[in-house]
């Protein structure tokens, strides 16, 4: 088994930018607003509950050589059809939010240029691009970069506004204030929760990680990646907690609170570090959008191509001097740093990202969510992905217990008792969310 090395480093980090967006952020600015320190339990508990997620998930690839669509369809033909659905309508009005998000900081940084929506529209336009014309290497190299201005940047922040350490010390301590169970909830599943999770295993198979000889650096590159994000979180949390609780102020939900705090941080401490803030909000919006770009469809690749009765776009490890697997001319090759191979497959192997569903499924999350900017979102659109979204998280965590507990997985790496414990918890709060989620759609 290779040992663990900082070099090494990189799904993760990927996986937990993804995962970490605009709304994370604006969520545990707005409890330490709330609550001040008092919730930063949760906002921790968050990431530990994401790293036994995507830790899953890659140990998933690595053990079995098979993919975790391959794993879904072994459970049984409901995973497909809910997949196939939950994709469909779930990139559809992702792919809006996600350009929306983006959009924001640029049109606070270059006020006047154009309108928001035309923003919203460059930025998707410019994720689809990059990661058209782009293979994994490439953008993970990207998305480490964006990770240290997002990093940079909370860091400074939380050390501008000057966090009381024995406070902070103190929010470790589980306390729930009265009326913040189903916000504590929240706060815990929403810390880098997203479909993305599930991508973590197709990221490992494209930087070359294909067997359980790789395990013990995966699961490295896993918890570095989320300790990162809770620095975020803790970050975010103490610029609430110092610039907002004791000053009781407060900033919109959404992504606009983010606006919000830029104006305070300007009106506190100067034009230039509210830019320097909505650089990093940039940062957090864009690694979102081209993750999701990159990963979901890396996802919908792998899932045509099961479909169609041939390899997906992750191989087994038996098959690691061919990484797009024993297919035959056509099939999709990964292209990741472990792929160099790719011409063993066959002189017609496609590389996963050139391939057509790949392609598809990018132009799909780009240009009919753009309708949605310019238009209110369809009322039976929203409560049909308020539904269909609100069961992914679940339905992730439960079938990787599911997945990881059978003869499916070799004995000596199926979970402990440890990733029992973690899994389990985790279907239970996302199936609590789920329940808050679907009760407070507008039926």
């Amino acid at each position: 088994m290779r040992r663990a090395g900082w070099r090494y480093i990189g799904p993760g980090i990927v996986v937990a930018a993804t995962g970490v967006g605009a709304g994370d952020l604006v969520a545990t600015l707005v409890a330490g607003g709330k609550y001040g320190y008092t919730l930063l339990w949760a906002a921790v508990l968050g990431c530990l509950i994401k790293i036994s997620l995507a830790e899953a998930a890659g140990r998933w690839h690595l053990a079995t050589g098979r993919t975790l669509l391959d794993g879904w369809r072994s459970l049984g033909a409901w995973t497909t059809v809910y997949f196939a659905g939950y994709v469909g309508v779930w990139g559809f009005v992702y792919g809006a939010a996600a350009m929306s998000s983006t959009a924001l900081p640029l049109a606070a940084l270059f006020p006047g240029v154009m309108g928001l929506k035309w923003w919203a529209v460059l930025c998707g336009v410019g994720g689809l691009l990059f990661v058209w014309f782009n293979r994994y290497a490439v953008f993970e190299k990207v998305m480490t970069a964006l990770v240290g201005v997002m990093f940079l940047v909370t860091v400074y922040l939380a050390v501008r506004v000057g966090p009381r350490l024995g406070d902070l010390a103190a929010g470790l301590v589980p306390a729930l204030p009265d009326g913040s169970l189903l916000y504590t909830l929240g706060l815990v599943g929403g810390v880098g929760g997203t479909i993305t999770l599930a991508a973590y295993g197709y990221w490992v198979n494209a930087k070359g990680w294909r067997d359980t000889g790789w395990m013990r650096v995966m699961r490295f590159d896993n918890r570095v990646a989320y300790l990162t994000t809770g620095v975020f979180v803790v970050a975010m949390l103490v610029v609430g907690a110092e610039l907002l609780h004791s000053s009781g102020i407060a900033v919109a939900k959404g992504d606009r609170g983010l606006i919000d705090l830029g104006g305070v941080l300007a009106e506190r401490y100067g034009t230039v570090t509210a830019k320097l803030f909505l650089v990093g909000f940039f940062a957090a919006s864009v690694t979102s959008l081209i993750g999701v770009w990159q990963g979901v469809s890396l996802l919908f690749a792998d899932f045509v191509a099961r479909v169609r009765g041939r390899q997906g776009a992750s191989a087994a490890p038996e098959a690691a001097q061919a990484p797009g697997g024993p297919a035959g001319a056509g099939a999709p090759v990964p292209a990741g740093e472990g792929a160099g191979a790719a011409g063993a497959a066959g002189a017609d192997a496609v590389p996963v990202e050139r391939s057509v569903p790949f392609r598809a499924y990018l132009l799909w999350l780009t240009f009919p969510p753009m309708s949605l900017l310019f238009l209110d979102q369809p009322f039976a659109l929203v409560v049909v992905y308020g539904v269909i979204g609100a069961f992914f998280m679940p339905f992730l965590a439960l079938t990787l217990l599911w997945l990881l507990n059978s003869s499916r997985t070799p004995r000596a790496w199926r979970n402990g008792w440890l990733a029992n414990t973690m899994l389990g918890a985790a279907g239970v709060l996302f199936l609590v969310l789920c329940v808050e989620q679907v009760r407070d759609l507008p039926w």
